[in-house]
Order: C-alpha cells, then sequence, then structure tokens
C-alpha cells in the first residue's frame, strides 16, 4: 500500500517543525543535571594538574630527565628499566621505581652527598610517562587503551582516541580513578567549558578510564530525523 507523496510531505513538514523544541526541551534538562553534577565535582575539588603530576609513581620504561645544578657530566636522559633501576654515573644504580619524582631526587642527592658532592641540587623531570596507560570508551571515534607519553590532559586523551563521535555529550565526560586504598572516584568534566577555557583541563594519570556519554538530546533528534526519513522515502514509492 503506498502513501501518497503530499501526505508523506506535510507529515515530514510538521515533525520536522517540532523536533527544535523538542531538542531545546530535553537540552534544558540535560544542562540542568550537568550543572548539578559540574557543581558537585567542583565541590570536591579534582583536577589539580600540579597535584597529579607531584603524586605520579615513576615505572618501567618511563623517560627521566636529570641533572644535577654545576655538574654537567650528571645531567642526562634515562630510561627507566624493566626493573625499575636507573643507571647514573659515579653512584651507579638507583631504584626510581615506584617512587615520585621528589622521592628520587631526594634518593640521587642522598648517594651523592655520602661520597661525592656538599649539599647536591638534584632536578628530575619526567619526560615520558610510557608504563601508564588510559582508557578512553563510549561515545569517540576509537575507543581503546593508549600509552601516556608525558604530561596529558583530558582534551589530549579524547584526542588520542581521534575526538567525539557525532552523538556524544562533551558536557558530560567522566573519569574514573583509583584510589591509593583500592576504591573508585569519579569526576564529570565538560569539554565545551574547558575548550572556551572556562574549566581547567584535568591531568589525565596512569590506568584512569574516560567514558563520553551519549547525547540524550542528539540521539533523540537522530531517531526522529531517520525514521521521518525513512517514512517519507517509503512514500515515494
Amino acid at each position: 500500500m503506498r502513501i501518497p507523496t503530499l501526505v508523506a510531505t506535510l507529515l515530514l513538514a510538521c515533525a520536522t517543525a517540532s523536533v527544535p523544541a523538542m531538542a531545546e526541551t530535553l537540552g534544558q534538562h540535560e544542562a540542568a543535571a550537568s550543572a548539578k553534577t559540574s557543581t558537585a565535582i567542583a565541590a570536591g575539588g579534582a583536577g589539580d594538574k600540579s597535584a597529579a603530576y607531584d603524586e605520579y609513581r615513576i615505572g618501567p620504561y618511563d623517560l627521566l630527565e636529570i641533572s644535577v645544578f654545576q655538574v654537567a657530566e650528571m645531567s642526562r636522559a634515562v630510561r627507566v628499566n624493566a626493573k625499575g633501576v636507573v643507571t647514573l654515573p659515579l653512584i651507579g644504580t638507583v631504584q626510581a621505581g615506584g617512587l615520585t619524582a621528589v622521592a628520587l631526587e631526594e634518593a640521587i642527592a642522598a648517594r651523592l652527598a655520602r661520597d661525592y658532592l656538599q649539599d647536591p641540587q638534584v632536578s628530575v623531570f619526567i619526560k615520558e610517562f610510557v608504563s601508564q596507560r588510559v582508557t578512553v570508551e563510549g561515545s569517540v571515534v576509537k575507543a581503546g587503551v593508549y600509552p601516556l607519553s608525558g604530561r596529558t590532559t583530558l582534551i589530549q586523551a579524547i584526542a588520542m582516541a581521534s575526538g567525539l563521535d557525532p552523538l556524544a555529550d562533551e558536557n558530560q565526560v567522566k573519569v574514573f580513578r583509583l584510589r591509593a586504598d583500592g576504591g573508585k572516584e569519579m569526576a564529570v568534566y565538560d569539554l565545551e567549558a574547558i575548550r572556551a577555557g572556562k574549566s581547567v583541563d584535568p591531568v589525565i594519570e596512569g590506568n584512569d578510564v574516560i567514558v563520553v556519554d551519549e547525547s540524550g538530546t542528539k540521539a533523540t533528534v537522530k531517531g526522529i530525523a531517520d525514521t521521518l526519513r525513512g517514512f517519507f522515502n517509503f512514500g515515494m514509492f
């Protein structure tokens, strides 16, 4: 049974006219939910860039840049081996795995002060976080597990997954993180606000899981459009 083209066209026009109003209503509900979540997360204080770096634990294959003030031969880039050890001039092997950059600075300074230098000033910079991985899933182009190479922010991690897919809700991006006590914590970020400079782009840590939700508004509008498109095409035959 054929549906007259005129009827199909009228139905399409009427339904299409109602889509913006529906999208606006759904968008208002999503915006309200996002605002509540953002307020709760802001109160929790997630996303301190310097704190995330300071607490990072060095792992195998990380690349470190080590320098000792006024001792040029000690300054170099070294790769942590599979056992978490680095080898340096004068003092030999040093256990780096499991230490923060500050703790390693103190360990190297102590070894140098014991036999070679008076009050050595040591600096350790983590150049590549090769031992760490981040999982990106949900409404992204290429979900998967990606290595962290150097300091990586949320925007950069999303880019590693080739960006958001068309149905992604950029206002509801969740980051799950393991706490030291074995529990999990979750923070929600608004990519639109981050890109606009209204929110801080948080630093991603090893083993973080990033989940990008699908936008209810976009999914509903797409569903209606697809249904009407099929209905219209059917009426043409």
